[in-house]
């Protein structure tokens, strides 16, 4: 007999033995009082109360979902807020982010008095060390010389004479002063503390600890700050350490008895810290603005591994032994040093839709532990000898970021003290996506990945520019691979490498992929991949300045790229580096530097003119590509791709998105800048006095009658040696000098670089018997050409 169970029992049975869990909320408000209960009727006054109570609730249900909200308010912290695994699951959400603001300042309780005609001065409480001065949200500008400027560069102003015995001599006490300085080669920065002055007058130093690339400061990009005397314009201040006493010279429309004024005095403002054993999991950060830090420019740096950097490990809001923890529609500003960073063990971190400026160091970091490296070094000369290295592929440990997430932000004005930094940095870390970021006016790269450790990288639809504005030898993408295989005295490095192609892939051990960009640098390259970046994949990007810097390295595979007004820069590459250029729309020949050999295949690129395309033609490479004028839909709105009847998807370029790249988000789209829309030069315009590498030999066209009359020419034709390499095969052995003319190549007339090149790549033999025109007298020479 079969029972029949009603509709109702079984509803009755389901939600018996069902527990419905509601998330707990709890409540701060400015207007809460420390004795309540933290419910919307009765919030609390701090968010450290709320903190301690969902403490407090874990310890009776760990499984507790538990969402602070922070009412409208500025708030005050007296020390980080500190999240451990025992707050997993906990969400920190303000109501919007333009009502919320959570600050590592204080606010000054003063009475100014007239110190000069211009300066007033107030005295501070004791227990107060700060170096950030905010008035009605504004930060003020702490004396230093040369005074500031915007327009002023590097530095925002600097002088030669920074700490000159002369100016020093014009100091009472200028212990605590700081002095910054580039690096000599303008690779990033150095700070110290004066801490005194010696019997010679000069300046006593301690610091320099912020860069990993040793080397005396700059003789001319200096500046110095935090010394009394230098408080002489409007906006300038200092606080007399030893009286206690705040000196401000007012700016324009400030009124110190009405105005709002405060002081930061915490370098953090959130710390996430679990272990790889136990990680805080879960944890959700949004809608607050985090603003007025101390600066950390003289905290202990470390290296990471051989790249040019050091780093400070710590941020206004840190992660570290984490998973699944996201910080999402919030503003960061006003910061001292780095925004957010994730350090050493993080799973799936997302870092979504913020606005980060206004900050003294980098925007979002993703920084492994050494323990994971296999065989670490830690400075560009280091390295481990093969006999003694860890030959095992792959990571050693856990303890690095992976699978984690940037997206959506707008990140400009970063690095505002420290200069080796970048919006997003990435060094010992797996398969970290950056995506559709808006990343510019920066003093290095908008993105840096410092190794190969350990790749699976993926870039995408990033608009970044305005990069390398205080610095040098960088890219708006800038990458080092100085891993095992890497070693600095090259010969060496070319054997181990030749015994172990794949020796790459040891550490580098997934492919990055760059795709879907668009990039301009105008004081370095658009795409740097430095010294022995190696397993990329670069692809649809639109370059807009300064094209594509390949150094040596393996497996780089660049393709339906465009280059506007520039090329690939290959750079020192390996003989059998395993490189790969093809269907990309370059608008210059090939910018090659000492290159050993030419990539696994250069071939169905688009150049301007036939003169750019058979340069490589002589190395047999780019057989099947071609030339002459791309078809550009719409230049003039950053619109680059080709119209349908374009010669260069004959040679296989395919047009890719050009209306996606940068922040999406509505609310910052609106506010984010886009970059200058280059003029498009002309084959003819590039070509006019234009100079073409050749056997790393430079060569021009003569051009006019004064060349003519110069070189003692019968007519205005012929290739001028302007520059030779002595290392060169075609000047080695009593060949090319520089100042030669070429008059004829293996029988034929050369008028022009381009009836040289035909000449070349006609040329099966590793000699060319040459006429040339050397000190107005016609010479016979028979060159080596390999």
């Amino acid at each position: 007999m079969k029972k029949i169970i009603s509709l109702s029992f079984l509803l009755t049975l389901v939600l018996s033995c069902t527990t419905i869990s509601r998330p707990i909320e709890l409540y701060v408000s400015v207007n809460g009082a420390s004795g309540n209960d933290g419910s919307k009727a009765q919030p609390f006054l701090g968010i450290s109360q709320a903190i301690n109570k969902a403490k407090t609730l874990k310890s009776e249900n760990s499984n507790s979902e538990i969402i602070i909200n922070v009412l409208p308010g500025d708030y005050y912290l007296s020390k980080a807020i500190e999240i451990s695994s025992e707050l997993s699951g906990i969400s920190i959400v303000g109501s919007d982010a333009s009502e919320v603001h959570i600050k590592g300042s204080v606010v000054l309780d003063s009475k100014w008095e007239k110190f000069n005609e211009n300066i007033l001065v107030t005295l501070v409480d004791e227990a107060l060390d700060f170096d950030q001065l905010i008035i009605n949200r504004d930060s003020q500008i702490l004396a230093r010389y040369p005074n500031y400027n915007e327009e002023g560069h590097y530095w925002q102003g600097y002088a030669a004479d920074a700490i000159s015995k002369a100016r020093v001599a014009s100091w009472k006490n200028p212990k605590g002063g700081f002095f910054h300085a580039l690096h000599k080669g303008r690779w990033g920065g150095f700070h110290y503390e004066i801490i005194g002055v010696d019997a010679n007058g000069e300046a006593i130093l301690k610091g320099g600890q912020q860069n990993n690339r040793g080397s005396s400061y700059h003789k001319e990009y200096r500046m110095v700050e935090n010394v009394f005397e230098e408080l002489d314009s409007p906006g300038e201040w200092f606080l007399d350490k030893e009286t206690h006493k705040l000196y401000y010279w007012p700016l324009e429309g400030v009124d110190l008895e009405k105005d709002y004024i405060e002081v930061a005095v915490l370098k953090d403002l959130i710390q996430v810290v679990g272990s790889l054993d136990n990680p805080v999991k879960n944890v959700s950060i949004s809608n607050i603005t985090f603003e007025n830090t101390q600066r950390t420019f003289m905290e202990e740096f470390e290296p990471l591994l051989r790249s040019d950097w050091t780093i400070y490990r710590g941020a206004v809001v840190f992660f570290e032994g984490t998973e699944n923890c996201t910080v999402t529609n919030s503003v960061f500003t006003n910061l001292g040093g780095n925004a957010i960073m994730a350090s050493k063990y993080n799973k799936e971190l997302v870092v979504e839709g913020n606005h980060i400026y206004n900050c003294g160091g980098s925007a979002v970091s993703f920084v492994g532990d050494p323990s994971a490296v296999r065989s670490p070094s830690f400075n560009y000369g280091q390295f481990v000898h093969f006999k003694d290295m860890d030959t095992v592929i792959g990571p050693k440990g856990e303890l690095y970021p992976r699978e984690c997430l940037v997206d959506n932000n707008l990140i400009h004005r970063i690095g505002r003290i420290e200069k080796q930094t970048a919006g997003v940095q990435i060094s010992m870390a797996m398969d970290i996506t950056v995506s559709r970021n808006s990343i510019y006016d920066v003093p290095r790269a908008g993105i840096n990945i410092g190794d190969g450790t350990w790749g699976g990288h993926i870039l995408e639809f990033n608009d970044v520019f305005n990069t390398v504005l205080e610095t040098s030898d960088h890219g708006s993408f800038n990458s080092w691979g100085r891993d095992r295989f890497w070693l600095p005295k090259r010969g060496k490095m070319d054997s181990l490498t030749t015994a172990i192609p794949d020796m790459y892939k040891w550490d580098a051990i997934k492919t990055t992929i760059i795709r879907n960009n668009r990039f301009r640098c105008d004081h370095g390259w658009d795409i740097d991949l430095d010294d022995g970046s190696s397993n990329y994949h670069i692809y649809n990007n639109l370059l807009l300045n300064s094209g594509l810097k390949l150094r040596e390295g393996f497996n780089r595979v660049a393709e339906n790229n465009i280059m506007v007004n520039n090329s690939l820069h290959p750079h020192v590459w390996f003989e059998k580096s395993e490189d790969v250029f093809k269907h990309n729309i370059v608008q210059k020949a090939y910018q090659d530097v000492g290159l050993l050999g030419w990539g696994k295949e250069l071939d169905y690129n688009f150049f301007p003119n036939e003169e750019s395309m058979m340069k490589s033609q002589i190395y047999n490479r780019d057989m099947h590509s071609d030339f002459g004028n791309p078809m550009f839909k719409s230049p003039e709105t950053l619109d680059f791709s080709v119209s349908e009847d374009s010669p260069a998807l004959k040679i296989g370029f395919k047009n890719f998105q050009m209306d996606k790249f940068g922040v999406q988000k509505e609310a910052l789209k609106k506010l984010a800048k886009t970059p200058e829309i280059p003029k498009i030069k002309s084959p003819s315009e590039e070509n006019k006095n234009a100079t073409v590498a050749w056997l790393r030999n430079e060569l021009k066209n003569v051009e006019s009658e004064q060349e003519q009359s110069a070189y003692g020419l019968n007519t205005a034709e012929g290739v001028i040696l302007l520059r030779v390499w002595n290392n060169s095969p075609a000047v080695k052995n009593n060949g090319l000098k520089k100042g030669d003319v070429i008059l004829k190549a293996a029988g034929k007339k050369i008028k022009t670089v381009k009836d040289f090149f035909k000449v070349n790549v006609e040329n099966k033999s590793d000699k060319m018997d040459l006429l040339i025109m050397r000190n107005q007298s016609e010479k016979k020479i028979t060159i080596h050409t390999k």
